[in-house]
């Protein structure tokens, strides 16, 4: 019952008497101090390795939401991985709000270690610096993007290069001996500036932060060649980030440079990463110490480190990104229960004056405790404040999360000590929550909490019978971080192939109603079993009956967590609720998966409810909240004078309508703006209060909705959105139902499709194409989504999985064509929609899809590791739909 009480006991809690610390000795205290002032908000944390593999995988919505400030990528067409190269990534990445790439111009090599040829080291090196005045001069080449580029020269340069393995200068580690690496960075740093007396170079890139760095600075400064970016790994705990950062800076001191930048370009575990409730952990360490830092890559490139899902959802960990990066002001002191100690209650906040708000991200325990805000100015926030408590869970590497919940909206009252404390219980400590405080008083009636009802079952805890059972684990743990968190630390197998097997929760509800129930399960794609089918189905019943049929999530490794979600009618009361591998009425599993958990939500009328985007919690241009507005809905509301703009980050869970209310306090009109395209509809807002009400189609996962003040100065309070249907109707045409030239044919070899039909094998040269005729009733932009599947995948030289996102040219009425990048869906058999949208004149459009292999960047070689597929997915069907109406 923890998640359940969570809810219900913070919300009641809150909503009693608050004011000061009394009575919260027993349990453990976050304290912010909002009168200590830590330096301005930095972002840094939201750094990614190979976590972009190209325009729109991930995209842009997930780049720009994420706040995505730097990049470690791969060199323009290095053959360590298929995709992220950095001058394809590099102008969608800036145009998307990065900062910075940082290009390792080692991954200009195979292997790893790097595969440099040569006799001896001089002759390597010679090959290296051939390679690296080509990379200058490509990136020379990139205008205005070139100012966003950092070179990496060298990458773990002790451990590899000037290592002592088979692939080194000489098998000497410059830790021991470093005449040779330092006059090879010497070497390579003055032919860097030679080429681009602007650029910024990054080192020495070491795996940790050796005490042999402060020789490094030694010989840099002695020889003017010290790094504009100072670069290392810390693949260790968050409280190493804090020691080495500080460690670090002695050495400036004692050497007399900088203080240098600094980038921390791999940090995390598998275990932390896509865990919400880990990944603040190292957030707090990384913003305290105002430095930039990079989530390690272990798995696959372009998800954002396992943020993203498909190519425009969000996990977890991408909502803590999002919250993170929406910080602003500066940062205020907090003191943590356990300072500095890893898998404990630890967090980051922030407090903006302009916008009278402070803003707090915690997490890392499970249970209860008091989380205080002290010294809250009176001339900033009155003797009442408005407190926004949300929860940002877990939702697995590969599963999709919509928007954080809502636990509690409430007033307080500030004590004569200066103090608020919310008493947080029942957290989890897989969770990240967030408290954003404003002035309160408006009057506005507090939202209700989105959620009433939930509970987790553990797999572990269920019963099974029949054949094949295996409990499996600890998986990750704080002992073993190499392996990947787990609900519970253990997970069941034995739903498979041949398998008679029966997982039975035994489960416990409230009252009569629907509930949400979201099974967390794995396949490992290229697992025997799992390879001929794709997702493995299983058999869901309630108290042995209402059978479903469920498609468990397919992962890149065994113990990647996804979730499949389907409703269930309960009555008050005890249930069982089984997964099996046979079902007397639908057939028998294929496959093989292993289970987590499941989790059970009641689905009433506040999860059914729009979703409420508060005005004042936006991503503010031009403008700032104000707090005085009787009517508004939230603690205030934002004015928008002309040129003025809201940004809001929305949730979609799946490609389609969605009503999307305005909701505002007069006072002038202000236009509309999707995912970064002007919506040709009529001004919102007017004299008085009122709402304005749109149709809009919404890409499955994260949406950018703008509001942008036109005339006079709009009062806007918020955003309700919710799915409907009904107005924007998709028309849907099947692809085997197209033009077919050349190689394409139709497919029967992938069950999965709509009608067990799709099309395949177009590309590998525009003769082999797919041509579908279209009908819009109007002229104008519309959403075109293309059902498809894509399991290419190249060969690997190391431990990270090398999908290939495949590509199509779409041509829309013999026009220009358009390059879309489609990521895996893990296996051929296995079908995701991804939406494009395309200008279509009234009457019959003509769509053709082609492809063909890219050539590496001169134009003048191609990859010869099969990294660069000439071949379109898989296209099962279109459905064309209007982008927007009133």
């Amino acid at each position: 019952m923890a998640g359940a009480v969570a809810t219900a006991a913070l919300a009641t809690l809150l909503a009693g008497p608050s004011a000061g610390t009394a009575g919260a000795a027993e349990r453990e205290r976050l304290v912010i101090d909002l009168a200590t002032d830590t330096g301005a908000f930095h972002g840094g944390a939201a750094g990614s390795l190979y976590g972009v593999y190209g325009d729109g995988v991930p995209s842009r919505n997930l780049i720009e939401g994420m706040h995505l400030r730097t990049v470690s990528t791969k060199a323009q067409d290095g053959p360590q991985h298929p995709g992220a190269d950095a001058l394809e990534m590099l102008p969608p990445f800036v145009d998307s709000g990065g900062k910075d790439v940082y290009i390792y111009m080692t991954d200009i090599y195979r292997g790893f270690p790097y595969q440099w040829p040569g006799a001896n080291g001089p002759e390597r090196l010679a090959d290296f610096k051939a390679k690296i005045k080509k990379q200058v001069q490509q990136v020379l080449t990139m205008g205005k993007y070139k100012d966003h580029v950092v070179y990496v020269p060298f990458n773990e340069p002790e451990g590899n290069m000037f290592g002592t393995g088979e692939w080194s200068y000489n098998k000497v580690s410059w830790l021991n001996d470093p005449q040779h690496y330092f006059a090879a960075w010497k070497e390579v740093y003055h032919l860097i500036k030679g080429l681009d007396p602007d650029a910024r170079i990054a080192g020495p890139n070491t795996s940790v932060l050796y005490n042999q760095v402060k020789g490094f600075l030694q010989y840099a400064k002695a020889n003017d060649v010290v790094p504009d970016v100072m670069t290392w790994h810390e693949l260790s705990s968050p409280a190493a980030v804090r020691t080495s950062v500080a460690k670090y800076r002695q050495m400036e001191k004692d050497v007399g440079v900088g203080p240098l930048p600094i980038n921390v370009n791999e940090y995390g575990h598998n275990y932390h990463l896509s865990v919400p409730g880990q990944v603040v952990q190292w957030v707090s360490a990384i913003e305290e110490s105002k430095i930039d830092a990079d989530l390690a890559y272990w798995n696959i490139d372009g998800n954002l480190n396992d943020s993203a899902v498909e190519a425009n959802k969000g996990n977890g960990q991408w909502w803590l990104f999002n919250a993170y990066g929406q910080m602003s002001g500066h940062t205020v002191e907090v003191t943590a229960p356990h300072p500095n100690q890893q898998y404990t209650l630890q967090g980051v906040a922030t407090l903006d004056e302009d916008k009278r708000q402070s803003r707090a991200l915690f997490g890392g325990k499970s249970g209860d405790a008091d989380v205080v805000f002290d010294h809250i100015d009176p001339k900033l926030f009155g003797k009442t404040v408005r407190a926004t408590v949300q929860e940002i869970p877990w939702s697995g590497q590969v599963g999709d999360s919509a928007q954080p919940l809502r636990l509690a909206d409430q007033e307080l009252t500030v004590g004569a000590d200066g103090s608020v404390t919310l008493p947080m219980t029942g957290m989890n400590e897989m969770s990240a929550y967030q408290v954003i405080l404003s002035p309160g008083g408006n009057g506005a009636k507090p939202a209700a909490p989105s959620v009433s009802w939930r509970q987790t079952y553990e797999a572990e805890n269920a019963t099974y019978t029949g054949k094949g059972y295996s409990r499996n684990g600890p998986e990750g743990t704080p002992s073993d971080v190499g392996k990947f968190a787990t609900s519970g630390a253990y997970n069941v197998g034995g739903l498979r192939t041949g398998s008679d097997g029966v997982l039975a929760f035994d489960v416990e509800v409230p009252q009569d109603g629907t509930y949400d129930l979201s099974v967390f399960a794995n396949s490992y794609n290229l697992y025997d079993l799992v390879k001929e089918q794709g997702p493995t189905n299983v058999f869901l019943r309630v108290d042995g009956k209402e059978p479903q049929e469920l498609r468990l999530p397919l992962g890149y490794k065994w113990v990647v967590w996804g979730h499949t979600d389907t409703t269930v009618k309960l009555t008050a009361g005890k249930h069982r609720i089984t997964l099996a591998a046979q079902d007397p009425d639908l057939g028998v599993t294929k496959g093989d998966a292993i289970i987590d958990k499941i989790d059970l939500s009641l689905r009433d009328e506040k999860v059914t409810a729009p979703a409420i985007y508060e005005a004042e919690y936006a991503t503010l241009t031009g403008t700032e909240p104000r707090y005085t507005y009787r009517g508004a809905s939230g603690p205030g509301a934002v004015p928008l004078p002309k040129g003025a703009s809201a940004t809001f980050w929305v949730h979609s869970p799946a490609d389609g309508e969605s009503t999307v209310s305005v909701d505002h306090l007069g006072g002038g009109h202000a236009s509309l703006a999707l995912n970064g395209e002007q919506l040709d509809l009529p001004k919102a807002g007017g004299a008085g209060k009122g709402t304005d009400t749109v149709r809009l189609f919404l890409s499955g996962g994260i949406n950018k909705i703008t509001v942008t003040g036109t005339a006079r100065e709009l009062v806007l309070d918020r955003l309700r959105v919710a799915p409907s249907k009904g107005t924007l109707v998709p028309t849907v045409y099947q692809a085997e139902n197209g033009t077919l030239t050349g190689a394409a044919k139709v497919t029967g070899a992938y069950p999965f499709a709509t009608n067990g039909k799709a099309v395949t094998d177009i590309g590998d040269g525009k003769a082999n194409a797919l041509t579908v005729d279209v009908v819009a009733a109007r002229a104008g932009r519309h959403a075109l989504t293309i059902r498809y599947s894509n399991a290419e995948q190249a060969p690997a030289t190391h431990y990270n999985p090398d999908p290939i996102a495949r590509h199509a040219d779409l041509s829309v009425n013999g026009g220009p064509a358009r390059r879309v990048l489609f990521p895996t869906t893990f296996h051929f058999n296995n079908f995701w929609d991804l939406t494009v949208p395309v200008t279509l004149k009234k009457g019959t459009n003509r769509l053709t899809f082609t492809a063909e292999e890219l050539p590496d960047f001169n134009g003048d070689t191609y990859n010869q590791y099969d990294q660069r597929s000439p071949y379109a997915p898989v296209i099962d069907r279109l459905a064309v739909t209007p982008l927007a109406a009133k």
